[in-house]
């Protein structure tokens, strides 16, 4: 996948404001491929991935039904880096590949259509170079701590531990090619995003 993909990127810090900026450019048309969905759907029961999940970190992830609880399987990767690590290796490439086919699909229906790949780890998964530009959502450091807590309703210990788990968020908006400001009102997000979106159009232009 070293050829440039028909898409644009979107990515950002945890409950920095990513999925509601990818709602906001579906609601001007983008096509949105959701890499996190792509990954869950990949962990299923029956499919390849959640074998070796199992293997690699063993039954004790799993709900009463035999699914595989991603709370519980977050609390055990987020505590161990060499962990994080592993799961990241062994779901990278066929999210990857999953992104590329979707990416061309969309394209193939529709050339002028804008595809925007939302994912949480465009720049540490390596996808980043694929893609023509990349969008990063941001917000204040304390408001992501704030939201990250009350999202997932966790302590301010285990935010911070999964907020350090990703790259920083000043190296994503300094790779960035362009930056929304998740941290005013919705409203004024969306302003960003009204703003862009002509922009990312007319890049989406065939040649």
């Amino acid at each position: 996948m070293s050829q440039l993909l028909p898409s644009f990127g979107l990515t950002g810090g945890v409950a920095c404001g990513k999925s509601t900026v990818a709602r906001f450019f579906q609601d001007r048309g983008a096509r949105i491929i959701d890499a996190d969905r792509i990954g869950h759907e990949l962990i299923e029961p029956g499919r390849a991935a959640y074998q070796e999940i199992l293997q690699r970190f063993g039954e004790e992830i799993l709900d009463p039904t035999g699914v595989i609880d991603r709370k519980k399987l977050g609390a055990r990767v987020f505590a161990e880096p060499e962990q994080l690590r592993q799961l990241n290796a062994l779901l990278h490439p066929p999210i990857i590949a999953r992104v590329g086919e979707l990416a061309r699909e969309h394209r193939a229906r529709d050339p002028h259509a804008v595809v925007i790949v939302d994912a949480a780890l465009i720049f540490e998964s390596g996808i980043g170079g694929t893609l023509r530009k990349v969008i990063v959502a941001w917000c204040r450091p304390e408001q992501q701590l704030e939201r990250l807590m009350a999202k997932l309703g966790v302590s301010r210990q285990e935010a911070e531990r999964r907020i350090r788990a990703q790259m920083p968020l000043e190296e994503k908006r300094r790779r960035a090619d362009y930056v929304i400001d998740c941290s005013g009102s919705k409203e004024e997000t969306r302003a960003q995003v009204e703003a862009l979106f002509p922009e990312l159009e007319r890049l989406a232009r065939p040649d």
